[in-house]
């Protein structure tokens, strides 16, 4: 391992956390920085510059408001001008590349990267919907890494991005603080946030859901009741930790689907205090309080979902994250696996690890499915004899954690991923061979 390496676990292993999803956290990292009374004094404590981050529009409502107040050494505002540079493999909605594809469609992990490849130049985009420029939509990218980003910081003014690591822990330092998440965990980067990418390892590997729509947020439980799911205690934000760096610094922010950057002369991760609610968080999928049925069959996915961006229909997501988290399975006279199914919604599932209880073969860590809105999916033959078959004891599944981003849209593939080298020819093959079984 990297000297790099362990010194950004050290770092990672001694963090402290804010707790609570949607909170009004405020934390300083020197006593005294954070203005009692007001946001904006006439001079700021300790000489700071007051900066406000807004994630939603001023007057949306107190519930769906997204803001912070930062207290900061230099204010953003004093950069030289942005120049575009190349986008490598980052895509951006809309997606006219190639027409939407009504296929079945399933990826092994993408290959290793050249030496040297952080995670900003690691990010390879398969697929998404809507219009960054409209705020509508998202778009789902895969990272491949061996080295951590030096003297280099990215933001994403397009959408929030959802980081969901497979291989490899990452040390996240945002504007607002570190946070550390590796393999069965996610974090949450807000909208317009700046931060850096640490390996905590030699090599790092993942998945990354870009929303441009509505910020994510818990979902209602209905008639669950007040209590499941993920609970918002379990969501970690940082406390205030700020660099006072000097040093020439790139900035890179994707803008309408492009990349810009500029070259600072000092870091722009320098906000010695805050408080708001357009903070960063980091959470442990194996804390999801899976519910399910005790009598028979088992309900529709939806009763996994982790968070939510909504759309303007009601019940109808711009895109939902999903966990299929260790669980039990109960249901009398049932056929336990998922069921076969066409959805308005459209589905790509991710592997973090183990196995996936629908699919025998073929579906790996770090790789990936796109079913589309109405492409009909389900278990595959060797899964579908097993489980007709099965004795309905209790069973747990406890070997695998799987995710999916669903989406109200459908997802159109890039260029890129519709012809990559590791895109799964044959998938349809799965469900060869389903034997017919009617008996008049």
């Amino acid at each position: 391992m990297s000297e790099q390496a362990e010194q950004a676990r050290k770092t990672a292993g001694a963090l402290e956390y804010l707790t609570g999803f949607g909170n009004e956290h405020s934390s300083e990292a020197v006593p005294g920085a954070l203005p009692p009374g007001r946001n904006s004094p006439q001079r700021a404590p300790l000489g700071l510059y007051a900066e406000q981050l807004s994630g939603s529009a001023f007057t949306e409502p107190r519930g769906h408001n997204r803001r912070s107040w930062l207290y900061r050494i230099r204010p953003s505002a004093a950069h030289p001008p942005f120049a575009r540079i190349d986008n490598g493999a980052l895509r951006s909605a809309p997606f006219t590349e190639a027409p939407a594809d009504p296929n079945r469609l399933r990826w092994n992990p993408l290959p290793d990267p050249a030496p040297g490849t952080d995670f900003l130049a690691g990010l390879w985009t398969l697929g998404g919907n809507g219009d960054a420029t409209q705020r509508t939509g998202m778009a789902i990218h895969l990272y491949s890494a061996n080295a951590s980003m030096t003297d280099r910081v990215f933001s994403d003014s397009d959408g929030e991005l959802l980081i969901v690591p497979e291989r490899g822990g990452l040390l996240l330092r945002t504007e607002l603080g570190m946070l550390s998440a590796g393999p069965g965990e996610v974090a949450l980067i807000p909208r317009g946030v700046r931060f850096r990418v640490e390996l905590l390892d030699d090599d790092a590997r993942g998945y990354v859901c870009e929303n441009y729509g509505r910020p994510f947020e818990l979902p209602d439980l209905g008639p669950i009741g007040a209590n499941g799911l993920a609970a918002a205690r379990d969501f970690r934000a940082p406390v205030a930790a700020y660099e006072d760096s000097e040093r020439p610094t790139e900035v890179v922010n994707k803008f309408c689907g492009n990349l810009w950057a500029a070259t600072y002369d000092h870091s722009p991760l320098d906000v010695v205090a805050w408080y708001g609610t357009h903070t960063p968080y980091v959470y442990d999928l194996r804390r999801f309080n899976v519910l399910g049925s005790i009598s028979y069959d088992h309900p529709d996915p939806s009763i996994f979902t982790v968070l939510t961006s909504p759309s303007d229909t009601p019940g109808l997501a711009g895109v939902d994250f999903v966990v299929f988290a260790p669980r039990w399975l109960v249901g009398e006279d049932t056929f336990r696996p998922p069921y076969f199914h066409r959805n308005v919604m459209s589905e790509y599932m991710g592997l973090i690890e183990g196995a996936y209880d629908a699919k025998a073969e073929g579906f790996v860590p770090g790789g990936g499915s796109l079913h589309n809105m109405m492409s009909a999916h389900g278990p595959d033959r060797e899964t579908f004899d097993r489980a007709s078959a099965a004795e309905l004891k209790p069973q747990k599944i406890d070997d695998g954690l799987a995710f999916m981003f669903e989406t109200r849209w459908p997802i159109t593939a890039t260029t890129q991923a519709a012809g990559a080298d590791h895109l799964q020819r044959g998938y349809d093959d799965v469900w060869q061979g389903l034997q017919r079984h009617f008996r008049a």
